[in-house]
């Protein structure tokens, strides 16, 4: 019931500054918890960044902390991902994914987008 596309990702330089986008469809999307996940080549996924829309409370992975900015507005059902200071290791495919709770928002999350490739050389 809940349809997700990243855009945003390119190419950058170390130190730079990307901003990911994740645009949402669906009556419900709002009660949805929403996260930011991220994989490399020959790399498992991993979950950076999660906000629930309900409660606005968001964490992030220790790696990102400080660096990244996960937000939300629902006006334009979109939710973003800043990411300042970035990094040769921040390089991945990025991916948001949504599902009822924040507990639930994990590698197997219900509904994910295509993914958008963020490139950071050193």
């Amino acid at each position: 019931q809940v349809q997700l596309a990243e855009s945003g990702g390119g190419l950058v330089q170390a130190g730079g500054s990307l901003r990911l986008s994740c645009a949402a469809s669906g009556r419900t999307f709002s009660s949805y918890a929403v996260g930011w996940f991220r994989q490399a080549p020959g790399k498992e996924r991993e979950r950076i960044a999660v906000i629930n829309w309900s409660r606005r409370i968001t964490y992030y992975v220790d790696s990102v902390k400080g660096r990244f900015t996960i937000s939300r507005d629902n006006a334009k059902n979109t939710v973003y991902l800043q990411m300042n200071s970035l990094k040769p290791e921040d390089t991945a495919i990025y991916y948001c994914a949504a599902d009822m709770s924040i507990v639930q928002v994990t590698t197997r999350s219900r509904y994910w987008g295509q993914g958008t490739q963020v490139t950071v050389s050193s």
